[in-house]
């Protein structure tokens, strides 16, 4: 199953995945918070590569695409074409509204593609979040909503300047929605705060050590509630356990009575203790670092999806995301054992998330999709995007895609390879692509 396609989303969503096939969708598109933050790959030297800058005018200005994708959304009707067309008349004809019709239209074929148990988050900014909660409301209906989780991505931004006259932007913001009332959910647990383990779990066990504390073994509603009546160490009492379950306890020394005519409490230990159950308030998965970041600068933490991934699907389940950017997602999905498919318009990501998975996961199984295979395809991609061919042409002979600041500024310059030339030092072959 697992599968990366290099296209455009919609067009894969559409002819290359099944309905009601997917568990999991996470996406994670560009926001438009700032530009230079969110230029998704830069090549050696700092340089945005063309293809993620045109991908991000094409979601953030207000063309050719962005009125077929509202056009698209208003032939489908329903609640999702009055609330985009609503906010066409409220926000006007802008960079948000293209945005909006760029993401209703995708957000409509994502919901599509889920299992009746399938859920979906959408990882974005506060600038476009109330915005496209209306969309997904309409998509999903009101109840589909399950929650706003807020994601603190670091401790401190330095767009809190001095001076600068508003609060310092450290959060993400990450929405919930499940197809049906009957989604799938394992919950996770975040460690307990010090605090609240040293003022409850206060007592240690003699010779073991273990931390524990001492939990009320009354039934509550006494007999009303048909709790049974017996006595315990001298005790007698309406008990939350039967006779046989309260002498396994005691067998296994998890019954004790601090004082003779005290009322005898049960043993929890700290270390049979899952923890906090996750609220949605995330301050401890922090920013991408060290060996694991790709000098992507909205890179998320592979810990950020692992949590998302297993809370809401199952060893073997399907896990799509259709801005898979650097592959954080489907490497998540892989090492907690989810089939996956990952979807980008830019062949730069596909070789790059190809590279991250054959390194880090060298046993892994997957095919890629959308790359020319023959003449015919390789035309295709030369009609439908030239400047994606020329990219595809210079990867196949092994090149280095050429820095260029935007299109038509390469001076017919595709790519380098640059190789040693003996005692001459490094030798620069210069690729031009011709289509």
């Amino acid at each position: 199953m697992n599968k990366l396609f290099f296209g455009d989303n919609l067009h894969v969503l559409r002819e290359r995945i099944n309905p009601e096939s997917v568990d999991l969708v996470y996406l994670d598109p560009p926001f438009n918070s700032n530009a230079n933050y969110n230029v998704l790959f830069r090549e050696d030297g700092g340089a945005p590569t063309e293809a993620q800058a045109e991908a991000f005018r094409d979601t953030w200005e207000w063309g050719e695409h962005a009125a077929e994708a509202y056009e698209d959304v208003m032939r489908a009707s329903g609640d999702v074409a009055l609330a985009l067309k609503g906010m066409r008349a409220w926000i006007g004809q802008n960079a948000m509204m293209a945005y909006l019709a760029m993401m209703a239209v995708r957000l409509q074929e994502l919901r599509d593609v889920l299992k009746p148990t399938g859920s979906l988050y959408l990882h974005c900014d506060p600038n476009a979040s109330h915005y496209l909660k209306i969309i997904l409301d309409a998509l999903f209906g009101p109840s589909g909503f399950r929650t706003e989780i807020s994601w603190r991505r670091q401790s401190a931004h330095n767009d809190a300047k001095q001076g600068r006259k508003q609060y310092g932007n450290v959060r993400d913001t990450i929405l919930f929605y499940t197809k049906s009332d009957k989604w799938k959910w394992n919950t996770q647990y975040t460690p307990y705060d010090p605090g609240y383990v040293r003022d409850f779990y206060k007592h240690r066990e003699p010779g073991t050590g273990r931390a524990y504390r001492l939990s009320d073994l009354t039934g509550p509603g006494g007999a009303a509630k048909g709790n049974p009546l017996y006595e315990v160490m001298g005790i007698k009492r309406h008990w939350r356990f039967s006779r046989e379950k309260m002498d396994l306890l005691i067998s296994q020394g998890r019954v004790v009575q601090t004082k003779p005519g005290t009322v005898p409490a049960q043993k929890r230990y700290l270390d049979e203790m899952p923890g906090v159950a996750l609220q949605n308030d995330w301050a401890d998965i922090k920013a991408a670092s060290g060996r694991e970041a790709l000098g992507y600068p909205t890179q998320k933490p592979l810990s950020l999806l692992e949590r998302i991934i297993q809370a809401s699907s199952d060893p073997g389940d399907v896990v799509l995301d259709p801005f898979c950017g650097c592959g954080t997602t489907v490497e998540a999905a892989e090492r907690i054992g989810r089939q996956w498919i990952g979807i980008d318009v830019t062949h730069y990501a596909v070789t790059l998330i190809e590279a991250r998975l054959k390194a880090n996961h060298p046993k892994a199984s997957f095919s890629v999709h959308g790359r020319p295979v023959d003449l015919a395809s390789a035309r295709d991609l030369a009609r439908r995007d030239k400047h994606q061919f020329q990219w595809w042409a210079a990867w196949r002979v092994g090149a280095q895609t050429y820095r260029e600041e935007k299109r038509g500024a390469d001076r017919g310059i595709d790519g380098n390879i640059l190789y040693k030339n003996g005692p001459y030092g490094d030798g620069r072959i210069i690729i031009s692509v011709k289509g």
